[in-house]
């Protein structure tokens, strides 16, 4: 049995070619949730993720066509922010903004940034705040680190079940100051979908699908995990 045959019913793993081919089925899963969420409940809600992949479907979201997305129904949330200044552009945030987000009518009220330039323990605080009032998401995006990490919760940290959002104090990549939304707030979503590209990412996949509890293993939405991967990422799994 392979790795990822192991998370069984857990997730639903798709190998494409290469990150281009991931981005673009991201994209198109993307648009697809918005449809579904809006036709069933008039708007969509959507977390985003930092990274290259997501930020190469950000550019294909950029291209759609309006009729495609109702944008002023999209209401957007990230699922994790460096504490860095409002406009340095290695925030998540930022790259968004650059890559999409500036480039759609999506009205600004319906975009919440993590205010990270406030600090951890602030921006922690207020979007911790935010998050029950909007729950449950109707897609999360994530990615995943060479080390195993997702979103900014890294391996062999602890965090509070009962908590919406994390702050991270000591991060093992700089910046080390992050926030990030907890594994509960992660879990609470009507669809998950994690995109993970690249040969570095394979040793952590095995590591996940071999039972390592990593941050992956601590979510638990109520539908499977959509996995979509390139072949570089794949490997033998």
């Amino acid at each position: 049995m392979t790795p990822l045959a192991r998370l069984g019913e857990h997730i639903h793993a798709q190998v494409l070619a290469d990150g281009e081919a991931v981005a673009r089925a991201a994209a198109v899963r993307i648009l697809a949730a918005a449809r579904a969420a809006i036709a069933a409940r008039g708007q969509f809600k959507l977390v985003l993720a930092g990274g290259t992949t997501p930020q190469a479907a950000y550019r294909l979201l950029a291209n759609a066509d309006s009729a495609d997305a109702p944008w002023s129904q999209w209401h957007i949330y990230f699922g994790d922010e460096r504490c860095l200044p409002a406009d340095n552009p290695e925030r998540n945030s930022r790259m968004a903004a650059a890559a999409w987000l500036d480039q759609v009518p999506i009205p600004p009220a319906q975009i919440h940034p993590i205010a990270a330039e406030q600090g951890a323990a602030r921006a922690a605080r207020d979007y911790g705040a935010l998050l029950p009032t909007v729950v449950p998401f109707d897609l999360v995006l994530l990615g995943m680190g060479e080390d195993g990490h997702t979103a900014s919760l890294f391996p062999g940290q602890h965090y509070d079940p009962a908590a919406w959002v994390v702050t991270v104090l000591d991060a093992p990549k700089p910046p080390p100051q992050r926030v990030s939304l907890s594994p509960r707030a992660l879990s609470a979503t009507r669809a998950l979908l994690l995109l993970v590209t690249g040969e570095g990412k394979r040793a952590a996949l095995q590591r996940w699908g071999a039972g390592e509890r990593l941050p992956l293993a601590l979510l638990n939405p109520p539908s499977p995990i959509e996995l979509l991967l390139d072949r570089a990422a794949a490997g033998a799994l």
